[in-house]
């Protein structure tokens, strides 16, 4: 892994001319309420360990997580939102500066479910831009891990006490409960939520964190880093794993 940040002009220009394919990862979060006890960094903290891993593995540059994303429905808790077009128009630049450095072919992973409309498509205008140069691919973490996923819930919860100990166990509450409801009825509160999650959840929690252990979030990290480095290898060899 090159993490970029930590690196040196010479020394990134000496290993981009040596490699044949060099490959960057963009972990892109938000800075959101995540109840009273995880940190409003939580979802950036995450897929900033998440990308990490995969860069260690399969030997990509990592870049510096884009912290904000698109989080106004968690308002009024505390939020610091940038807008949809924003947030594309930010990945637009740094794909295109990558390429400016001929690094050509980038994996985003997003760490945060109001910046997926922002990430849709991109590697369609990327490539449009780039004049077929740039091959981009948007990967959300939580589409390869098997369980439900949450908010301040279970899953993260136990993923933040893996990765943190910035985590307050003893104020960890239940929040929004979906078990034994019907589909269409939670197809209606995730609707409302992608509007005011306050709304839809009460306390700002989906799920429920009170049982997270460090345990499991290790299990849920492993689940979704192998699945992941093993996608990343089968978009640039063609061939799965």
């Amino acid at each position: 892994m090159t993490n970029i940040k930590t690196r040196f002009d010479p020394d990134l220009r000496k290993i981009i001319k040596k490699k044949k394919q060099t490959v960057a990862v963009i972990p892109v979060g938000s800075i959101e309420q995540h109840g009273p006890h995880l940190p409003i960094s939580t979802d950036s903290d995450i897929v900033t360990e998440v990308a990490k891993k995969i860069a260690q593995t399969n030997g990509y540059f990592l870049l510096p997580t884009v912290t904000y994303g698109v989080s106004f429905e968690h308002a009024p808790f505390f939020n610091l939102s940038i807008r949809e077009l924003t947030l594309r128009n930010i990945l637009t630049d740094l794909c295109s500066s990558l390429l400016a450095n001929n690094i050509k072919t980038i994996f985003i992973i997003n760490g945060h479910h109001g910046n997926l409309k922002a990430v849709k498509n991109l590697d369609l205008k990327l490539q449009k831009l780039s004049k077929n140069n740039l091959k981009v691919f948007s990967f959300s973490y939580w589409h390869f891990m098997s369980g439900e996923f949450d908010h301040a819930g279970f899953v993260e919860t136990s993923l933040m006490l893996a990765i943190s100990k910035n985590v307050k166990m003893r104020l960890a509450k239940k929040g929004l409960i979906t078990d034994g409801m019907s589909k269409q009825e939670i197809k209606r509160l995730e609707k409302i939520a992608n509007q005011s999650f306050p709304k839809a959840t009460k306390n700002g929690i989906w799920g429920d964190p009170t049982k997270a252990t460090k345990k499991d979030g290790k299990k849920i990290f492993d689940e979704i880093t192998g699945n992941l480095v093993k996608k990343c290898q089968t978009c640039l060899t063609g061939h799965s794993l």
